[in-house]
């Protein structure tokens, strides 16, 4: 099997689904077999055919007409039946995101499920993914992380996550839209402490990479005065709490729940902060989570 997967970049074999990563930014990064993969696949699935047909055609790659098609959120559980059946019939499928690599915050978990439930084989064709990219450059833990993707949105929301986020040992992932940058960044002060170590890196790969490396505190300090730090793809990167912070929240959930077993919530939550030392509020929207809907 090893034998067959390294002499894979003679070309795709039948009935193979290929996840094939894509430039973020810079086209040199598309590796030969990718390209070939892209070439010779029988059918290319695309997040925005637009975006791909570009791609192909800076690469001076030509498909036969009829044979990309699209596959993102909105769609993709309806046409992965079909997707299934062509690649059960021997069809060779690649699919490709709009940059980096196909599920990692982008389309494909719903088609890869499918496949890998009806026997089909599914190959992976690495290469560049922003996550990855901005863990090598941000000068922190790199050997154990969490890769989070895009925090919510809404505020309330946002800040919950962090919060839940808070006591993790590992370094943190993070994508963000560029127009909230400035605000996730006061979240993660507020709900990490501004000491915590962290880099901010945008545009990676192209003309204009940046990384800004410091304290939670100092970057968004950064953030405030600094426009250019805002624009572009970005990833934040944010250091892991330190083993006795993460010890501590351990210990109080273990406190909260036997209070729990035996006391409502906002009394088990009073006694947990009084026993541990931890915010009282902290541990009450612990104890609502843990819990969980009464019935």
């Amino acid at each position: 099997m090893a034998e067959d997967r390294e002499n894979s970049i003679a070309g795709p074999r039948p009935g193979t689904l290929f996840l094939v990563a894509t430039p973020i930014g810079n086209l040199g990064d598309l590796s030969p077999r990718a390209r070939e993969v892209l070439r010779d696949a029988d059918l290319l699935l695309a997040e925005d055919t637009r975006h791909t047909a570009q791609l192909l055609h800076a690469c001076g790659i030509a498909r036969p007409p009829g044979t990309l098609e699209s596959l993102h959120e909105h769609n993709e559980r309806d046409r992965a039946p079909r997707v299934v059946e062509r690649l059960r019939a021997g069809a060779r499928v690649a699919l490709a995101s709009d940059a980096g690599t196909p599920l990692v915050s982008d389309p494909g978990a719903a088609l890869v499920s499918a496949a890998a439930a009806a026997g089909v084989e599914v190959v992976a064709v690495p290469g560049p993914c922003a996550a990855i990219a901005a863990l090598t450059l941000a000068a922190l833990p790199a050997s154990r992380f969490a890769f989070e993707g895009f925090l919510p949105s809404r505020a309330a929301a946002r800040r919950e996550a962090l919060r839940e986020l808070a006591g993790e040992p590992r370094t943190l992932v993070f994508y963000e839209a560029p127009h909230r940058l400035r605000e996730t960044l006061d979240d993660l002060v507020a709900e990490f402490g501004a000491e915590r170590p962290a880099a901010v890196a945008r545009e990676i790969t192209k003309r204009f990479e940046s990384v800004y490396r410091g304290t939670l505190g100092t970057l968004a300090q950064q953030a405030a005065g600094d426009t250019g730090m805002s624009r572009g793809e970005i990833v934040l990167v944010v250091q892991g709490a330190a083993r006795a912070m993460a010890r501590e929240e351990h210990a109080a959930e273990h406190v909260l729940r036997a209070l729990l077993e035996e006391l409502p919530v906002a009394q088990a939550a009073k006694l947990a902060a009084q026993i541990t030392g931890r915010p009282r509020k902290e541990l009450y929207d612990l104890a609502l989570r843990l819990r969980g809907p009464r019935v």
